[in-house]
């Protein structure tokens, strides 16, 4: 895997290399985003597979809660731009997985994640479902 960079994003900036997105403020500081917000860091990358890889790797290392250890800010607890880089570079260099098992645990990561987007997706057209349902009842009965 080559060496990825990694940048405080700037609002209205576009990126022409694969990169994903990393939310630097708040208890969820470490997630990994497909797209900007006001307070993330952008990684940049040269291949998809390796945006693939350190994407799923981030929300490894997010849900594992190893990017918390870092927060700082007693108001807003935030992720300085080292800490998050060091992070995923320990979480690429220090994983005692081989590096096919890691991508083996990358792809399966990733088919759950597919999988809970077309679940909200589904959750989301049941409830349109449900309050068309309840204003059709609403005016039938007036």
């Amino acid at each position: 895997m080559s060496i990825f960079e990694m940048k405080t994003h700037r609002s209205g900036r576009t990126y022409a290399k694969p990169h994903f997105f990393i939310l630097n403020k708040g208890l969820n500081s470490g997630k990994p985003l497909e797209k900007p917000c006001p307070n993330c860091f952008v990684v940049i990358l040269q291949t998809d597979e390796e945006k693939n890889t350190l994407f799923h790797l981030s929300m490894m290392l997010q849900i594992g809660g190893f990017y918390a250890y870092y927060l700082k800010g007693s108001v807003i607890p935030f992720i300085s731009i080292n800490d998050c880089r060091n992070t995923l570079k320990k979480g690429l260099k220090s994983n005692p997985i081989a590096n096919s098992e890691l991508k083996k645990y990358i792809k399966i990561v990733s088919v759950i994640a597919n999988k809970e987007k077309e679940l909200q997706n589904v959750i989301e057209k049941l409830a349109v479902l449900k309050v068309s349902y309840i204003q059709s009842c609403i005016n039938a009965m007036h």
